[in-house]
């Protein structure tokens, strides 16, 4: 029986469009980069509209591929990361020797298997999508192969990599043989009629956590993101930051709510764990980094706790939450490694927070767009990041996990100086000397994100009307 492609069509555009770019770099040689990064940034803008345009509930390949509103959500957001990290890497990848073709054609495949992450609605197309993306993350983690650190950062990653995702598919065949199925609606009505999860599921359950805890960088599977942050190039790093989280996380929503959701209390408790862990290491953490790569590294880590506090409260205003708080966290985000990637002395990258003092003498709009970026990011009202921490701890207080909430509070408090810190050497730091002019997509990029997060709390409800269809349709 021919399996119904329909809703699949923009993942199917995708990767057939990744396949014709690489076909066109391969016979039009070096020289074709521009042409395959442009060509990249423009069949993602398709698959975007093809994705808003596309039905609103589906199911495809016998139940494995599903299409509702909180699959349209995410894949709007990892589509505009990827898009925004391919236009972000045009000049820096050209500027510094690492520009080759292959790097959009890596990047439009890793984001074909964060689309399937996304609608994945079984152990095994879970897994075809989330090898799909990672498989490409590791080679684009080492795309600068002429630097011993970013060979080296895509080395620790596969390694890493591997072994998340051995975990992942024991703890899936756990599942399979305790249950007697794969796909998430039968595994759910499985353990719906059972008057507990059995201990093989228990450790099934546990298993697939630690394996999608790695690709979020949760604590305590965390150990691959400071070095991979530093280490990767610049570009490649705004990618991972922003992007694959999304994906990553999504899955982690769907695995929980649907094939688990019967047994919320087991996974719940895993979850609140994870979050406390992440939020209290990347806190404290970051105080001490001198690195601005390496400090968002651990301001990631610190941001996935936060939103895996709205997950552990499992109710829909506890995804909703979830949605919105990456969105918020991936345009923030963005905004911020746009304004990494220009940070450039006599044509040469640098990378130290200090290199940024005097940023307010020299160029001061850039300077308040930074500060409300970085305030953002710790959390301070109005701004977005405000907003988003505020769902995901209300959904925290509503499930009456009080605990949880009042350390995310203590945590983010914590985690405020070292984003308080940069505004600080922007603005009161003797000039460290002036930055090169940043490129015009690095300037569009971080305008519209410094926007973003400061007319949020006037412009927010569409965002959060979506959020809240999303994750109605879970559950």
């Amino acid at each position: 029986m021919t399996p119904d492609l329909l809703p699949a069509l923009p993942e199917i555009v995708l990767a057939i469009g990744a396949l014709a770019l690489l076909m066109f770099g391969v016979f039009a040689g070096e020289k074709s980069t521009g042409a395959v990064t442009w060509g990249a940034v423009g069949l993602l803008v398709v698959t975007l509209v093809l994705v808003i345009a596309g039905p609103k509930a589906a199911s495809g390949f016998g139940g494995g591929f599903v299409v509702d509103p909180f699959s349209s959500f995410m894949k709007v957001l990892a589509l505009i990361g990827s898009g925004v990290a391919v236009i972000l890497s045009a000049r820096p990848a050209k500027t510094d020797g690492y520009a080759r073709f292959e790097y959009p054609v890596l990047v439009v495949l890793a984001t074909v298997g964060m689309l399937l992450m996304i609608s994945a609605n079984d152990m095994i197309s879970l897994y075809l999508g989330l090898e799909l993306q990672s498989l490409a993350l590791y080679v684009v983690a080492a795309m600068d192969r002429d630097n011993v650190r970013s060979t080296e950062a895509g080395l620790k990653y596969f390694v890493l990599g591997a072994l998340s995702s051995g975990m992942l598919l024991y703890g899936a065949s756990l599942v399979y043989g305790f249950t007697g199925h794969t796909g998430f609606a039968a595994i759910g009505a499985q353990l719906q009629g059972a008057h507990g999860p059995s201990l093989g599921v228990v450790f099934g359950l546990v298993f697939i956590m630690a394996g999608l805890a790695f690709k979020i960088s949760a604590v305590p599977f965390h150990m691959w993101t400071p070095d991979v942050y530093e280490g990767s190039p610049t570009p490649v790093t705004a990618f991972f930051a922003a992007a694959p989280k999304i994906a990553a996380f999504a899955l982690i929503v769907r695995v929980c709510a649907e094939p688990f959701g019967p047994v919320g209390h087991s996974w719940q408790q895993i979850v609140a764990f994870i979050a406390i862990a992440s939020m209290a290491l990347g806190a404290f953490a970051g105080i001490g980094q001198r690195n601005i790569k390496r400090l968002m590294a651990y301001s990631s880590i610190g941001h996935m706790g936060y939103a895996l506090v709205g997950l552990a409260a499992g109710t829909v205003e506890g995804v909703s939450g979830v949605a919105i708080y990456l969105a918020i966290y991936m345009v923030t985000t963005l905004g911020a490694f746009a304004m990494i990637l220009a940070m450039r002395r006599d044509g040469r990258p640098v990378e130290d927070i200090a290199d940024l003092a005097g940023l307010s003498r020299n160029r001061p709009i850039a300077a308040f767009g930074l500060a409300m970026l970085m305030f953002s990011l710790a959390g301070i009202p109005p701004l977005a990041g405000f907003f988003g921490k505020l769902y995901v701890f209300q959904a925290a207080v509503a499930g009456h996990l009080y605990v949880l909430a009042v350390l995310g509070v203590l945590a983010s408090v914590v985690g405020a100086f070292y984003y308080i810190r940069i505004v600080k050497v922007i603005y009161f730091d003797e000039p460290a000397g002036e930055l090169d002019p940043a490129s015009l997509e690095q300037k569009v990029v971080f305008a519209l994100a410094s926007v973003f997060v400061v007319i949020f709390v006037v412009a927010g409800n569409g965002l959060t009307s979506a959020a809240t269809a999303a994750a109605k349709s879970l559950f």
